[in-house]
């Protein structure tokens, strides 16, 4: 599984989901980059797009993208509000499919 994670989203994170390919926007050079550019930049290369943005399936037409997006719901961008949601992180990233989204909260 390979990931690319958003801007927004701790770098921190990455430890607790072994097994995957992680990448950060940042360490991929598109630190500047729009979220249609973002997924339009991910498609072919990552399996799912990890972000914070709720308002990412608002603003993108998902369906045009051949990546999944993962919208994780915390209250703050701290290791400790990420924990509680790993294990259904791990198993909806196994499972969501391209050209959809899932929300994954407590």
């Amino acid at each position: 599984m390979k990931i690319l994670f958003d801007e927004c989203v701790s770098n921190l994170l990455r430890e607790h989901l072994p097994g995957c390919e992680i990448f950060t926007v940042r360490e991929m050079g598109w630190g500047s980059k729009s979220n249609g550019e973002l997924l339009r930049l991910a498609a072919g290369s990552f399996d799912v797009f990890l972000t914070v943005d709720q308002n990412l399936r608002f603003q993108q037409n998902i369906l045009d993208s051949p990546i999944a997006v993962v919208v994780l719901v915390v209250s703050r961008n701290r290791l400790k509000d990420y924990l509680p949601l790993v294990d259904k992180l791990k198993e909806t990233s196994v499972s969501v499919k391209p050209r959809h989204h899932c929300i994954v909260n407590v």
